[in-house]
């Protein structure tokens, strides 16, 4: 049987830690995955009006094996200035890629997510003190949800987004993780029903008795197009491959795209990331495909999609009302 992990969060997979930066005023935040060891990644991208940074490093064919921060930031393309502070942080460590015996160079992919014009000024004044910020707030504890770091401005179709994770330990003693930022066009919540999509996914009573509402959705006056993106991470302790890495990340977007529908839109630049930490091996399986361990790759795949889901629906329930966004636990209650 499944159960989740020690804080049922994305540091429940050995070697990385997690630490988020959220400016209040600018409605705007970065949020960070450190693995100053290293991880092997992978990325798929799904949305159609994505902003990203280095994520054709990750192709299997290309050099670079392992990265070692991944950053999730609000502030559509000006975010990718965070990860400049990230890659400075993490030299000044000497964690990173060897160019010669004195200096290197930290492999940081990055996503961003749309949130302009939430916040006090239209354009966050994001920079690289922002993403050195988040990594100094790292630490391997319990991640805080909601209304921080990448989902701090977050919008989830008509009500208030945020920034949520989930965990699982899987027969195997493999864990498997993920953590989302919830900046979708599509709704999470079911308008018919008033109750999360994929509710039913939820690990004896992990989401507490608020999963229960039924809410009535506001109508949207903010949902407008190409002002949306979904961004986050799936994680495990196995040994991967980056094409295995790759294949899992692809597999993850199954949870976006059954928590969130519409998912995946031309308004949406939706991209996931695999990581893997390489603390136990995959397990053996007999038959035609055991030099790809394809059964285990299977089961990795499908808890991450989980995983993703369960990380979605923490995301707004742990949100609370601001910056003209109304959070599902504010909202109205559907009469019978």
């Amino acid at each position: 049987m499944i159960e989740p992990g020690k804080t049922n969060g994305l540091n429940d997979v050995d070697g990385l830690r997690t630490g988020h930066y959220s400016n209040e005023k600018s409605a705007c935040g970065v949020t960070v995955v450190l693995c100053e060891d290293g991880a092997v990644a992978g990325v798929d991208v799904r949305g159609a009006a994505p902003g990203t940074r280095e994520t054709d490093l990750l192709s299997p064919q290309n050099l670079v094996q392992q990265i070692h921060t991944l950053v999730l930031s609000g502030g559509s393309v000006f975010g990718l200035a965070a990860a400049d502070g990230v890659v400075r942080w993490l030299s000044e460590k000497g964690i990173g890629f060897p160019l010669d015996d004195v200096h290197v160079a930290p492999i940081v992919p990055a996503a961003v997510l749309y949130d302009l014009g939430r916040g006090e000024v239209f354009i966050p004044a994001i920079d690289s003190g922002w993403g050195r910020s988040a990594c100094e707030n790292a630490s391997g504890g319990k991640i805080s949800m909601g209304c921080v770091g990448a989902g701090t401005g977050a919008l989830s179709g008509n009500i208030k987004g945020g920034l949520g994770t989930a965990s699982a330990i899987l027969d195997t003693g493999i864990t498997v993780a993920a953590l989302v930022a919830v900046n979708s066009l599509g709704s999470v919540v079911n308008p018919a029903t008033g109750r999360f999509w994929e509710v039913e996914l939820g690990i004896g009573n992990e989401f507490g008795h608020r999963s229960g509402r039924q809410v009535v959705l506001p109508p949207p006056p903010f949902g407008e197009p190409a002002k949306n993106t979904s961004i986050g991470v799936v994680a495990t302790d196995a040994v991967l491959t980056k094409v295995q890495a790759q294949k899992i990340a692809q597999m993850a977007h199954d949870g976006l795209g059954r928590a969130i529908r519409p998912c995946h839109t031309m308004f949406d630049g939706d991209a996931l990331f695999c990581m893997s930490t390489g603390k136990k091996n995959l397990s053996d399986t007999k038959g035609f495909f055991d030099m790809v361990h394809a059964a285990a790759i299977n089961e990795i795949g499908h808890a991450a999609a989980d995983c993703v889901s369960r990380a979605v629906i923490h995301a707004i329930l742990n949100a609370d009302s601001r910056y003209g966004m109304t959070a599902f636990c504010d909202l109205e209650q559907q009469k019978h």
